[in-house]
Order: C-alpha cells, then structure tokens, then sequence
C-alpha cells in the first residue's frame, strides 16, 4: 500500500479520501483516512476481509454493520471481523476522518485478550477522553517517526488497552439492552433518537441549545435528556462537551493551528479560560501542552 494517496483504497473498491499511511510492523498496518465525498447516498454493502479497528476522529457519517444502522462520530470506535458486511453513508458531507489500525489473523492468535473479537461479530461503541487522547499520541508519534520494533510495541500496548475498554464497554452496553429486552420496539425507538442527538450535536458547529437540539429530534428536552443518558451512559452536556474537545485536539494537531482564543470562540466556549478548564478536566493536560504532544513534528 503506497504511504500517501487520494482516492478508493488501491487494494479494493472504497469511498474516496485522502489517505496516508502511518505504518506497517509486525503484521500490523496503522493509516489515516479521511473521506472524500462525492455521494451522499449509502454505498452497497461490503463483505470485510480484514480485522480493523475505526477509531473517529472528526466530523460524523452513517454506517449499517451487520443489519444494524447507527452514527459514527469523533467518539466512536468499531471492531470489525472477516465476514462482517458495512456500508456508508455521507449525509452531511465531508470532514470526517479516522484512524484504521488492520491487525492479522496471526498477530490475534498470539493475544488472548483478543479471542473475544475473533469468536464474535463486529462491535461498535465510544471511546473515554482517555483512550481517545491515547489514540491521538499514537498518531503523532507514529508520524514524528518510530522505527518498526518501537511501533510495533506501542501498537500491541495500545490494542491491549482497546481490547480491555471494548469488553467492559460491551458488557455495559448488553446490561441496557436486557433492561428493555421485553420492548424491542422501545429499544429500536431510543437507539434512533439518540443516534439522531448525536448526529445534530457532531453536526451543529456547537452553537444550538438544549431546546433547539431537542426540536431538531423531534422531542422534549426532558425525554431526549432522560434517552440520552440511558441510551449512551453519558447526560448531553457531557457528551457535547466531548465532541467539542475531540475538535480542539484535532484542530491542534495542526502544524500551523489557530491561537487558543479564537478555537474558544470558534468551538462555542465562552473564553480561553473555560476552553484550558474543559480540555484540562476531560484529558488530564492544558491546551498549549496537547499541542505541543500532538503535533506531528516537534515544535521550533
């Protein structure tokens, strides 16, 4: 696979993006990719012929894995098996991406903690501001430059921690659906609101309120709220305030990024004090040190 390209993934049919490879050790292959629009339309179904893992990034798409729709945004992240069947859609046009970490079949074997994604059939979930920022470190050090022994152990380090966060998250997440397991229609019901919460919140620049998001789903704030929180484990609040500091760290991985001001401004705080208060309670560092620790290239 060439280290950098624009267009469907040369090995096989894809959407277009632009896409640059970050590296390939030890059975492993770790890229960036983000998506090239050009239909907004889902694309057919494809049959996976790898075990990948999509960790998002930015922006927000629709996905169906294995006959169940859902949104995909900066939180989430999917494990996908051979076999496993995905398609897409781009309803609100470019700008997502993600990071794709492929892992082979012999690499797995090796690992016990991961008998549980061989044995079952794609997950989809959200990652913490922890494993988040993790993943983003890794992309930085990966495109400061490791060599391919030092990649290779932070790659089996990181998907220890991934493997470990997913079957807890897992589990949690089997406990809401036995909770309304005797109202299928419900579960279905609350899955979509709340999926569509999270489609207008990735989507609406951070500047709609609680009663707008709520008209925009078709609800009352007090009934989307309560959903909300039952469906993702996370209040609204909360979960907005971790879209908008998954944008900032984003935009600060950028070489030549925006001062802190205006990012406050821009991703809807109130100043540069309460953006520092929320990035720093969310991932444990201030702003100007996370960019110092994600940009690709050690600052001047």
């Amino acid at each position: 696979m060439p280290a950098e390209g624009v267009g469907s993934d040369p090995r096989r049919r894809t959407t277009p993006a632009r896409w640059r490879v970050l590296g390939h050790p030890d059975g492993m292959l770790i890229y960036q990719v983000r998506c090239i629009v050009e239909d907004h339309g889902w694309t057919q179904p494809v049959a996976e012929d790898k075990h990948k893992i999509l960790l998002g990034r930015s922006g927000a798409y629709r996905r169906w894995l294995n006959g169940r729709t859902g949104v995909s945004d900066a939180t989430s992240v999917l494990l996908i098996r051979p076999g496993d069947e995905m398609a897409v859609a781009h309803p609100f046009g470019c700008g997502d991406s993600y990071t794709c970490l492929e892992i082979d079949p012999e690499v797995l074997a090796d690992r016990p903690d991961a008998a549980r994604w061989v044995a079952r059939a794609g997950w989809s979930g959200s990652s913490d501001p922890a494993l988040d920022l993790a993943h983003r470190l890794l992309v930085a050090e990966c495109r400061r430059g490791l060599d391919g022994f030092e990649m290779a152990e932070r790659l089996h380090r990181f998907l220890a921690r991934l493997l470990s966060y997913s079957a807890d998250a897992e589990d949690a997440g089997a406990e809401v659906e036995r909770a309304v397991r005797r109202r299928p229609a419900t579960l279905a019901a609350h899955r979509r609101l709340a999926d569509r919460a999270r489609e207008v919140l990735a989507n609406s620049g951070f500047t709609l309120g609680l009663d707008e998001v709520a008209r925009e789903v078709g609800s009352s704030p007090h009934h989307l709220s309560r959903v909300f929180q039952r469906m993702t484990g996370s209040s609204l609040t909360a979960y907005r305030n971790r879209l908008r500091v998954r944008a900032v760290l984003d935009t600060l991985a950028e070489p030549d990024g925006p001062p802190l001001g205006t990012l406050a401004s821009e991703y809807g705080f109130a100043d540069q004090a309460h953006l520092t208060r929320v990035v720093r309670d969310q991932v444990g560092h201030p702003p100007a040190r996370l960019r110092q620790l994600l940009t690709p290239t050690d600052p001047a």
